[in-house]
């Protein structure tokens, strides 16, 4: 082979992936063969990066946010020099491969996120996008653009069908985020056929109405009329850009070319011979020729670009030392030097001044210190600010003219706030919160699956967490929001009961690597009264919180958020009755049942039978905790409108229910344990 063109390293895209997906006789092969030679323009001429090192701090981000096209960014890594081999490739969609079926972040390197589920991806992208912006605003000086890049997205037709880019694309451009660029793969077709049947928007018009830089009628195959629209978007500093590429799909098929066949599934080996005749490309699967590889390979090119800009960091470290050192702790995730100790004393305040505020005010109260003494976090909210409670003292909103600023106002978009704060935290050097209603955390769910998925350290602040919050009825009152949160692998929930355990709360989520929702009450909960000896058990989610009966207690009430009081009430009722009782306060399940096994015997010993778990949701998931002989005061229906002490009595959460329960439980379980011995003594007879 001569000099490779640019057909040439575009056709190394389309039939490695199209060997791929027949080799797996699964996956999208018409996504990469209609969007390669975008792809490579864009990444032959224009990205900045190191397949060395794909974690330099200043490369350029690329998100795959129609992510089932996965065979174009797995081809693209390979042939740039990233450690993904030819046996990588060939392995796709395998069990445990490193080329699974959509790209996964931390699985791959150079996959900057997952995707698959679309629109995501260009949220993400958004997120990055604001991060750059904000982190440049706080570390670059003249002559030194530590944080200088730009943010690429691909997405299709379904992207932006999806609703989700509706609302990340609508304030990325209110946001004026001009170094993101997203190319929008116009290809006319999905999996059901022609989208025109289905879907007409005027994409072009759509985006200037967000404020957005439009190139259209861009040819997707033409490369240097790509190249040229990159070059235009580059040029355009105040506004994002959408590039819209005309493209066929499954591009270089002679019979499947334009059609909905090439969209999921394997072209089927004479279709792959007849697109090698089509695209003269006369090598035998997964065989690149050196010319071409050499031409693609961006190592030697990478380099040189990193090793430039770490020669700008060191003048930059020589002339702006604290600042060089507090960017670093932030993008590789260090905690300040003091951030125990000063977690450990807003905690030991909190606990004397025993205030009884809603744990969404308690919320606040510890934001005004974490916020403050922690740069790198950035809030935000639906728009619920004064409801959520996550703003806090001496904050700036960040805009496009306050690229500063740590506060989002994301409006009314649950699920564009959650998918953009996964783009803030992949990008490093943020930890993203931002708080909704906990019922709506249904419209934003795919967003935390995502965050769990990818063990992100992202903070969903979820108010108003029960039937509690009274008034607004049960359209905004929560019953299965919560335990579905529990049973997703990764993420952790927190449910405190007053301003300590709201501290603990805050502190796990910031410390913890991964996803965590915190939830909290609308109205205002009883400080509980603990020994200072107390507070570090709190942190290991569940613990005794009283014990009437000096470690051989009658039953045990275990309970969380609002209902720890309830619980407590109960308590003393009984103590008066002579019946003795355990309260356990569980904030955390997930963080509780992580201890040691010897713990969660301590403070839920098998021994005790009669167990009551107290908790104003949906109530199955307690069943681990009480057993067989237990019982679960909770939720089986929808709540209903009315003052929060009217629906919390009409539900059966009252102090005379618990103890009604309570004592039914007791009688159970003494009944269960005198039939058991007669069985043992029976069966000792015999």
């Amino acid at each position: 082979m001569s000099q490779p063109t640019r057909r040439d390293r575009a056709d190394a895209i389309r039939f490695l992936s199209i060997d791929a997906v027949q080799k797996a006789n699964s996956g999208h092969p018409g996504m990469p063969m209609g969007m390669a030679d975008i792809a490579e323009v864009l990444w032959h001429d224009f990205l900045r990066h190191n397949p060395l090192n794909p974690h330099w701090m200043n490369r350029d981000r690329f998100m795959l946010s129609n992510g089932h096209g996965a065979m174009l960014q797995y081809a693209l890594l390979h042939l740039a020099g990233y450690d993904l081999t030819i046996e990588d490739i060939k392995q796709f969609r395998q069990l445990h491969s490193r080329t699974p079926g959509h790209p996964e972040f931390g699985e791959t390197p150079g996959v900057e996120t997952t995707t698959g589920p679309l629109g995501q991806g260009i949220a993400n992208a958004v997120g990055m996008a604001i991060a750059e912006k904000h982190l440049a605003s706080l570390f670059n000086k003249p002559g030194f653009p530590i944080i200088d890049h730009y943010t690429y997205c691909f997405a299709g037709d379904g992207c932006l069908m999806e609703g989700i880019s509706h609302e990340a694309c609508s304030l990325a451009g209110t946001l004026g985020l001009g170094k993101l660029i997203v190319f929008y793969d116009d290809n006319g077709i999905s999996i059901d056929g022609e989208v025109v049947n289905w879907f007409r928007d005027n994409t072009p018009l759509r985006f200037e109405a967000y404020g957005w830089h439009v190139i259209p009628n861009v040819n997707g195959h033409d490369s240097e009329a790509i190249h040229q629209a990159i070059i235009a978007a580059q040029a355009v500093t105040d506004k994002p850009t959408l590039i819209c590429c005309k493209t066929t799909i499954g591009w270089g098929s002679p019979n499947l070319a334009g059609k909905a066949e090439t969209h999921g599934a394997a072209l089927g080996e004479k279709e792959i011979a007849a697109v090698r005749t089509q695209l003269n490309w006369p090598h035998t699967p997964f065989v690149i020729p050196e010319e071409v590889y050499a031409s693609w390979d961006a190592r030697q090119k990478g380099t040189a670009l990193e090793k430039a800009w770490q020669a700008l960091f060191d003048r930059y470290q020589h002339q702006y030392p604290e600042l060089a050192k507090e960017l670093l702790r932030r993008i590789e995730g260090r905690l300040p030097a003091d951030w125990q100790t000063q977690a450990d004393k807003l905690l030991h305040e909190l606990n004397e001044k025993k205030q009884s505020v809603a744990t969404r005010k308690a919320s606040q109260l510890c934001l005004n210190l974490y916020a403050n003494h922690l740069p790198e976090m950035m809030g935000g909210s639906a728009d619920l600010t004064e409801s959520n409670c996550t703003n806090w003292q001496g904050m700036k909103v960040f805009s496009d003219q306050v690229p500063e600023g740590r506060y989002i106002h994301y409006g009314v978009r649950e699920f564009g706030m959650s998918a953009i704060m996964n783009g803030l935290a992949l990008y490093k050097g943020i930890i993203p919160f931002g708080g909704t209603f906990l019922t709506f955390s249904d419209y934003a769910r795919n967003a935390i699956r995502l965050a769990s998925l990818m063990r992100q350290r992202v903070i969903f602040v979820y108010t108003h967490d029960s039937i509690g919050l009274g008034e607004d009825g049960p359209t905004h009152q929560p019953v299965e929001q919560l335990p579905g949160l529990r049973l997703m692998p990764g993420l952790s929930v927190w449910r405190p009961c007053d301003t300590v355990e709201t501290a603990v709360a805050w502190r796990a989520a910031i410390e913890r690597q991964g996803p965590t929702c915190l939830l909290f009450s609308r109205q205002a909960l009883p400080h509980q009264e603990r020994h200072p000896d107390q507070l570090p058990l709190v942190q290991r989610g569940g613990y005794i919180l009283l014990d009437y009966a000096d470690g051989k207690p009658d039953a045990i009430l275990i309970a969380t958020g609002s209902e720890v009081a309830l619980a407590v009430e109960a308590a003393k009722q009984l103590k008066d009755a002579k019946i003795y009782v355990r309260v356990v306060s569980m904030p955390s399940t997930d963080v509780f049942l992580a201890q040691d096994e010897n713990y969660r015997n301590q403070v839920l010993p098998g021994s005790v039978l009669a167990k009551v778990a107290i908790e104003a949701a949906a109530g199955d998931y307690w069943y681990r905790f009480v057993g067989l002989h237990g019982k679960v005061i909770g939720m089986n229906r929808f709540g209903a409108s009315a003052p929060a002490k009217d629906v919390f009595r009409d539900c059966g959460f009252t102090v005379d229910h618990v103890v009604a329960i309570t004592k039914e439980v007791i009688y159970s379980a003494a009944n269960a344990s005198l039939h058991f011995d007669a069985k043992c003594a029976s069966g000792m007879e015999k």
